[in-house]
């Protein structure tokens, strides 16, 4: 009786933990290259999802030494101009080309809420890419997801998959991780 309770709360522990898929396209890029910060597009159905992963995944980069350059915010004279999230990113991708910036942190966020029911738990999915800015190609991509326990934060779950994230992108100097 005593291994089914542990192997039942170990199969708990795994389903609260992270999925992950990284795909590796490159050599290990430049840490003293331009990097910039580009949108990260919201297709959940949480306002504003993208814009709070900006700033993880943009503090994220920092801690591991990168200086990312933010993309301005305009204000647009249309409110719904707000929701076009292609042009909000092409716009960006135009403004880092002309910039001069090698590598722009871009991606997106599928899921980012508090899960109904008693406890509530958080629920983070985020995919991640470098695009190589004068090709528009793709230099690294990965994609996570994780659900929390109902004690956590959705930031602290969306702090953990980001980090995890990021701990795939190999950068020049780096010893692999």
């Amino acid at each position: 009786m005593n291994h089914r309770l542990i192997f039942l709360l170990l199969s708990l522990l795994a389903a609260a933990c992270t999925t992950q898929q990284v795909e590796k396209t490159s050599e290990p890029l430049a840490r003293t290259a331009g990097w910039a910060l580009l949108p990260i597009v919201n297709q959940s159905q949480t306002p504003q999802a993208g814009e709070r992963a900006e700033v993880l995944v943009e503090t994220a980069l920092r801690v591991r030494g990168l200086q990312p350059a933010h993309y301005p915010v305009k204000q647009p004279a249309d409110p719904l101009a707000l929701l076009d999230e292609e042009k909000r990113f092409q716009q960006a991708l135009q403004w880092a080309r002309n910039q001069g910036f090698r590598y722009g942190v871009t991606g997106s966020v599928q899921e980012w809420r508090y899960k109904t029911g008693l406890d509530g738990e958080p629920a983070v999915g985020i995919s991640l890419r470098v695009i190589d800015i004068p090709s528009g190609s793709i230099l690294w991509a990965a994609s996570g997801a994780r659900t929390g326990w109902g004690y956590e934060s959705l930031s602290g779950t969306a702090n953990k998959v980001i980090d995890r994230l990021l701990s795939g992108l190999e950068l020049e100097g780096e010893t692999s991780r």
